[in-house]
């Protein structure tokens, strides 16, 4: 399964059951997880992209206890048929679509999953009441201040719709909105916790393209994934410039701390 929409479907069944997050984290641990409790809620909320064993680890530990609580939420998949079947919980997939789904095969089930990811990441969107709103101070502050602390030509907070990018707030020159399949921040909300571009003419995925090639020639970005109601990825909180340059360990920590400042916006 792709490991975001394990991610938002183990988000989904968590939350629906309403889990702790430290019993989640004391069920796993106990199943031999390596992680911390603060990774494993960043998890949970959509912050930080799990490897495969870890994800399955976390979905066996919700789906244990919806099955001690007796609860009828759906549980949590896991990355292939053979773990899901070794776990006990085969066919649960199937049950969370439609029963027709499973003549689909392993390919079109993936697919009509991230179907519907994409739906609910679009209603997780709509419910933060944020979209194609007027600037606001209390976004403007947070992009004004990673503009200045990162020395770049812009800052913004992005929002990525069904087609399309919608900057709620922006610092400086670079930041539109346009077309989501162009947009670098709709790569941030693919991307792991946080996606950095030293040098865009240097990236394999980026340096075709037409903000790379043509106006306003960016070369340089680093984005930090927002999340909307139910966890789900909706935007992003980035730094932009018209020169190349690194981002260190620093860099990165210090744009996540804004991160955490413009979530908590989100979520008041």
């Amino acid at each position: 399964m792709d490991r975001y929409a394990q991610q938002w479907l183990s988000i989904e069944s968590a939350s629906a059951a309403g889990l702790d997050a430290y019993d989640l984290w004391l069920n796993y641990a106990g199943m031999g997880g390596r992680l911390d409790p603060l990774d494993v809620e960043a998890y949970l909320y959509g912050l930080l992209v799990l490897p495969s064993l870890e994800r399955d680890l976390v979905a066996h530990a919700i789906n244990e206890m919806l099955e001690d609580r007796g609860s009828t939420v759906q549980p949590a998949p896991y990355s292939t048929g053979e773990v899901s079947a070794a776990a006990g919980y085969s066919g649960q997939l199937g049950g969370w679509l439609d029963p027709a789904l499973s003549t689909l095969g392993a390919v079109g089930a993936i697919q009509a999953i991230q179907r519907e990811a994409e739906l609910r990441r679009l209603e997780s969107l709509s419910r933060t009441g944020l979209l194609n709103t007027a600037g606001e101070s209390r976004f403007d502050q947070i992009t004004r201040r990673a503009q200045r602390q990162f020395g770049v030509s812009s800052s913004s907070i992005a929002l990525i719709t069904a087609d399309s990018q919608f900057i709620k707030s922006l610092a400086g020159p670079i930041g539109q909105n346009l077309p989501r399949d162009v947009a670098f921040c709709n790569q941030t909300i693919r991307a792991d916790r946080m996606l950095i571009v030293p040098d865009t003419l240097k990236d394999a995925v980026f340096s075709s393209s037409p903000l790379v090639q043509g106006e306003p020639h960016i070369r340089f970005y680093a984005g930090h994934p927002l999340t909307g109601p139910g966890g789900w990825r909706i935007g992003s909180l980035c730094v932009i410039d018209d020169k190349p340059r690194a981002f260190s360990d620093t860099d990165a920590a210090n744009l996540e701390s804004l991160a955490v400042l413009a979530q908590q916006e989100i979520d008041a």
